[in-house]
C-alpha cells in the first residue's frame, strides 16, 4: 500500500461556515498531522476555481487523498469525487467533513465550533488513509419502461418517453384514464377548462403506437435492478401479462378524503352537505341546486376538510384554497344574486399567479369567516322550519371575536387529498418508502426531487404530495428526461459501495436475508452462505450491523475506516 500524501481543502462556504468557525485555524492545526502534505482554506471549495485548485494541487504535490472540510455529502460529495477523478486518482480515496450542516448552523459558540470543527477534520484524515480504490461498474439498460397511473402526470411521462420512440407500459388501476383532472371543470387560477386539457391527452395516449395501456390492472412484485425489472401484471382480475422494462414511474396519485368522519360537518346525514368532488360535478353538468331542485340562495364553502388537523392529517393539501376560490367565480357566474361564503382557517396562495387570483376574487362580493383549527370546526346543522334556509353554520368567527350563525343552503366541503387505501402494496410491490403522511419518499427533497433511493424508480405528481397540475407536469417531465438519458447511455453506474460476505466466517443464520430492505440478500445452499447481488445492494450497511457472526462488511464502511473515523472526532482529548 503506498504512502498517504493528504491534502486538506476547508471551505468558507461565503459566511456559511465562516462566520462561525475560524477556517484558517482549522486548515493550520491540520497542516501538522501525519501524512498531511497540504492544508488550504478557500471561500467556495465547489466553484469552479475551487475544484481547479484541487486538481491542480493534486498533479503537482502528488496527492493520493483528498479531504474537503464543507456543507453535506450529500449536496457535493459527487462534485468533488468528480475532480479527484479529473486529476488521475480514484474518485473514492475522497472524504468529506460536513462542517456547515452539522458543525456551523448548530452552534453560537464561535469557540466552541471551531474546536469541532478541527475533531471533525482530524477524523476524515485518519479515515481517509484506510480508503480503498473501487472501480466503477455499471448494467445494460432495457429502453422499455412502465408507468404506474394514468393520471395527467403518468400519461405526459408515457407521452414524453414515447415521443422518442421508445416502448411505455401504461398501467392504470381503473377502467379509464385521466385520474383526478378528468373530474374537474375548469382549472385554477386561470379558469380554462379542464376537460380541454385532459381529454386530447387521453386521445393522444390512446393512439400512440409506443404506449400500451392496461386498465383495470393491478401490478403484482417488481423483481430485478434498474435497467432490468420484470413484473407480471393483472388485468381484470385474471389474465396475467409478464413485462420486462428498464424504468419505473410511480404516479399513482390521490385520492379525497371522505369527510364522513368529522361529525362537525354532518356529511351524508344533512342533504345539501357535499364535497368538493361532489361539487364539481354539478359544474360539469351545468347546473347547481339544491336536493329540491331548487337554486341556493345561500352557499358556504368550508376549507380544510380534513387536512392541518391533528386528528385526521396535518398536512396541507394545497389545492384546495384556489379550488375554493375557484367555485367563487362559478359560483358567482351561474348564480349573480347568492351570497357566498368562504369559511377559512388560512389562506394559502403561494403558486404562480395564485395570489393574484385570490386579490381579484375578493372583488366578487363575497364574505370570508376565519375559524380556528386548534379551539373548534364550524358545526353544522339542518335548520328549522322558521329559517328560512336549510342549514345553519354555527362557529367562533376569529377575526370579530364572537360566535355567529351563518345561514344557507349548500356547504362545500374542500376536502383533504389523502393517499389511496393499497398505497402500502404499490411501494412494497416498487421497494419504495412512505413518509408518516403515506407519501412516497423521493431521494433528496431539493437536488432529486422525482428520484428514489431505490435506482431506476422515479415518483411524479400527487404521491409524493399535493400538488396542482403544473407541478405535476413538471415533476413527469422530470422523470421523463431522467429516464431517456439513461436509455441514451445504454448502461447506468450501479452502487460501488456495496456490502460483501465471507464465506468462511458466515454461519447461515440468514438475519442478513430478513434485514435487507433491498432484497440483495439471498442463501446459496450449496455454499452454505449468504451471498450479496451487488447490483441490487445499496450500501446500507443494514446486514454487516446485525450479522452475528461478523461475517459481512461493506466496501468504503469497513472496521478499520470506521474505527479511524471514531477515534480521530475524539482526538483533541489526548491530541493525536
Amino acid at each position: 500500500m503506498e504512502e498517504p500524501r493528504i491534502g486538506v481543502y476547508i471551505c468558507w462556504c461565503g459566511t456559511n461556515i465562516a462566520k462561525m468557525v475560524d477556517v484558517e485555524a482549522v486548515a493550520s492545526e491540520v497542516s501538522s498531522m501525519p501524512h498531511v502534505v497540504l492544508a488550504k482554506n478557500y471561500k467556495y471549495m465547489c466553484s469552479d476555481p475551487g475544484q481547479e485548485l484541487i486538481i491542480k494541487d493534486i498533479k503537482v504535490h502528488n496527492l493520493n487523498r483528498v479531504i474537503v472540510a464543507a456543507c453535506s455529502p450529500r449536496i457535493h460529495e459527487l462534485t468533488f469525487r468528480t475532480a479527484c477523478e479529473k486529476a488521475g486518482i480514484n474518485p473514492y480515496l475522497f472524504e468529506m467533513a460536513n462542517i456547515r450542516e452539522q458543525d456551523s448552523w448548530v452552534h453560537t459558540d464561535r469557540s466552541e465550533a471551531t474546536k469541532k470543527a478541527i475533531d471533525l477534520v482530524i477524523a476524515a484524515i485518519r479515515r481517509v488513509r484506510f480508503h480503498e480504490a473501487l472501480e466503477k461498474r455499471s448494467v445494460s439498460v432495457n429502453p422499455a419502461t412502465l408507468v404506474i397511473g394514468g393520471g395527467i402526470a403518468g400519461m405526459t411521462a408515457s407521452l414524453e418517453i414515447a415521443a422518442s420512440g421508445k416502448q411505455v407500459y401504461l398501467v392504470e388501476k381503473a377502467d379509464h384514464l385521466g385520474g383526478m383532472v378528468a373530474q374537474l371543470d375548469l382549472t385554477f387560477p386561470h379558469l380554462s377548462s379542464a376537460q380541454q386539457i385532459i381529454h386530447p391527452l387521453i386521445q393522444r395516449v390512446k393512439n400512440n403506437p409506443n404506449i400500451k395501456v392496461f386498465l383495470n390492472t393491478q401490478i403484482q412484485q417488481v423483481h430485478g435492478y434498474i435497467g432490468n425489472f420484470n413484473t407480471t401484471i393483472l388485468q381484470n382480475g385474471n389474465e396475467s401479462v409478464e413485462i420486462e422494462f428498464g424504468n419505473i414511474i410511480a404516479a399513482v396519485g390521490l385520492k379525497p378524503f371522505d369527510p364522513v368522519v368529522i361529525p362537525e360537518y354532518g356529511y351524508k346525514k344533512i342533504p345539501d352537505v357535499v364535497t368538493s368532488v361532489e361539487f364539481e360535478q354539478m359544474l360539469l353538468s351545468g347546473l347547481i341546486q339544491t336536493s329540491e331542485g331548487k337554486d341556493p340562495r345561500n352557499v358556504a364553502i368550508i376549507h380544510c376538510v380534513g387536512s392541518r388537523n391533528k386528528k385526521f392529517h396535518e398536512y396541507c393539501s394545497r389545492v384546495c384554497c384556489m379550488t375554493a376560490l375557484k367555485y367563487v367565480h362559478q359560483i358567482r357566474a351561474a348564480l349573480p344574486d347568492a351570497n357566498i361564503f368562504e369559511v377559512y382557517a388560512d389562506m394559502r396562495a403561494y403558486g404562480k399567479g395564485h395570489e393574484e387570483f385570490y386579490a381579484h376574487t375578493t372583488h366578487k362580493q363575497i364574505i370570508f369567516l376565519m375559524f380556528d383549527q386548534q379551539t373548534g370546526l364550524p358545526r353544522i346543522r339542518k335548520a328549522g322550519a322558521a329559517d328560512k334556509c336549510n342549514i345553519i353554520i354555527e362557529m367562533d368567527e376569529l377575526l370579530s371575536g364572537i360566535s355567529i350563525e351563518v345561514p344557507v343552503d349548500m356547504v362545500v366541503l374542500m376536502t383533504n387529498m389523502e393517499a389511496h387505501d393499497d398505497v402500502k402494496e404499490v411501494v412494497r410491490s416498487i421497494g419504495v418508502s412512505l413518509c408518516g403522511n403515506q407519501f412516497f419518499i423521493e431521494k433528496h427533497p431539493k437536488l432529486d426531487p422525482v428520484a428514489t433511493t431505490t435506482g431506476g424508480v422515479y415518483i411524479v405528481g400527487g404521491c409524493q404530495g399535493p400538488k396542482d397540475i403544473p407541478d405535476s407536469v413538471s415533476q413527469a417531465r422530470a422523470a421523463a428526461a431522467r429516464i431517456l438519458a439513461t436509455i441514451a447511455q445504454e448502461s447506468v453506474p450501479v452502487e460501488v459501495t456495496t456490502a460483501q460476505v465471507n464465506e468462511l466466517l458466515c454461519c447461515g443464520c440468514q438475519t442478513c436475508v430478513r434485514v435487507c430492505p433491498y432484497s440483495a440478500v439471498s442463501y446459496d445452499e450449496s455454499k452454505k452462505s449468504s451471498v450479496v447481488n451487488e447490483v441490487l445492494c445499496k450500501g446500507c450497511g443494514t446486514c454487516g450491523a446485525a450479522c452475528p457472526a461478523g461475517a459481512i462488511k461493506c466496501k468504503h464502511f469497513t472496521d478499520s475506516q470506521i474505527l479511524a473515523e471514531i477515534e480521530g472526532i475524539m482526538s483533541l482529548s489526548y491530541k493525536y
